[in-house]
């Protein structure tokens, strides 16, 4: 449009156009490894060649609470229209072997009154079985096995409606479904607390309904090489929640901030600023307790990659006191800003050896991660020394 006003030279477009293309061509897709768990929870884990496939029949029960609904609901149907179907033959054929079907013998006392086809037999079987009793078709005292048939019908029926109606309350009343109110921060951040680094992340629980006896563990999953060379490809290690009584316990009534201190023992000991860009590992956050509505336990998960956890932020308070109560403001429950922090690893923190500190005006050599690409980007300040991978983040996030 500028060109053809006469404002710009077309030359010069044609040549920021090829200079676009060729900025375009900087970024370079990073292949990194799939999430261990995702952010909703699920874990990304696939079982194949499973050759023992009767054990999942010895536990019946937790099968078909494991199964899709779809699959529920249609075992849940065939399971009464077989049985009904199976009894209505038996009750046909008692029939038949006394002779009620024939019209001749009307006058004599039949096994079951009023069934004259299967199909009358197939309706006598469901009056049975779900206790309907409309009247017109009863058993009689003439057969002894029309009598035994009538009880073990009944006892059958009970036991299907119990394992069937038990298996769609428990797929209704999973603890997954109150797992979805349990929420996790979109990103985790590393800062300083009193001289320390602390890994951070925030949780909340958006019913009013506690979560009682309520812990919180944190893992860090990666591939790892022992001594004698081998290859574990997933290395799960637990990390210390920071918590005063020493236990991972938490009373989860208001969102908290769940921190993890950087020292000696911690595997983050020796991971600085630019580092955690190169680190392949997954914190996963996983927070357990029991429903106080159900008494069901119940588990929430969610996981970090490095491109996730902001440097040098801290996240901002939600909890303010109005009118005599604490009110939680769930707009900013994962905003963050940033704080002035060094860079260095908690080793080199430990150790004095840091060069600088984190501020708002630096402007230095960073890599930006967007959807798995990297970008690096010439620094605007020759005096900056390092900054983290997710300096570009908003403070927002």
């Amino acid at each position: 449009m500028l060109a053809r006003k006469g404002l710009i030279h077309e030359e010069y477009l044609i040549t920021r156009l090829a200079e676009d293309k060729s900025e375009q061509i900087q970024y370079k897709s990073k292949d990194r490894k799939p999430r261990f768990v995702s952010k909703n929870g699920a874990c990304n884990v696939a079982h194949k060649n499973i050759r023992e496939q009767g054990r999942f029949l010895q536990d019946v029960f937790t099968t078909m609470v494991d199964l899709k609904w779809h699959h529920s609901l249609l075992i849940f149907t065939m399971t009464f229209i077989c049985s009904w179907m199976m009894f209505a033959m038996a009750w046909w054929l008692i029939a038949f072997a006394h002779g009620d079907l024939d019209p001749k013998r009307s006058s004599s006392v039949p096994c079951v009154t009023n069934i004259q086809s299967f199909t009358s037999a197939f309706l006598f079987s469901i009056e049975v079985q779900v206790t309907i009793g409309f009247g017109g078709r009863m058993v009689t005292e003439q057969c002894p096995l029309a009598i035994t048939i009538l009880i073990i019908q009944n006892i059958s029926g009970l036991i299907i409606n119990a394992v069937m109606l038990g298996c769609i309350f428990m797929k209704t009343a999973q603890a997954n479904r109150r797992a979805e109110t349990l929420i996790f921060s979109k990103n985790a951040v590393i800062a300083c607390r009193d001289g320390k680094y602390r890994f951070m992340f925030r949780v909340g629980d958006l019913r009013k309904s506690m979560i009682i006896s309520a812990s919180i563990k944190i893992q860090i999953v990666k591939k790892t090489m022992t001594a004698e060379g081998e290859i574990i490809p997933i290395s799960q290690v637990d990390i210390q929640v920071e918590n005063p009584m020493g236990t991972n316990s938490i009373f989860l009534v208001s969102p908290l901030i769940i921190s993890h201190t950087i020292d000696e023992k911690s595997p983050l000991y020796n991971i600085s600023a630019y580092d955690l860009c190169n680190q392949e590992l997954e914190v996963v956050a996983i927070l357990e307790g029991v429903v106080e509505t159900t008494g069901i336990t119940t588990q929430a998960r969610t996981s970090y990659l490095p491109e996730e956890i902001i440097w040098g932020h801290r996240f901002v308070p939600i909890v303010t006191e109005e009118e005599g109560r604490y009110s939680v403001d769930y707009s900013k429950f994962g905003k963050t800003v940033k704080v002035h922090g060094p860079l260095c690893s908690a080793k080199d923190l430990l150790e004095g050896r840091y060069k600088g500190l984190y501020t708002s005006g630096q402007h230095s050599r960073m890599v930006k991660k967007r959807r798995g690409e990297t970008r690096e980007v010439i620094p605007t300040n020759n005096n900056a020394t390092e900054t983290p991978c997710n300096e570009s983040l908003s403070d927002s996030q």
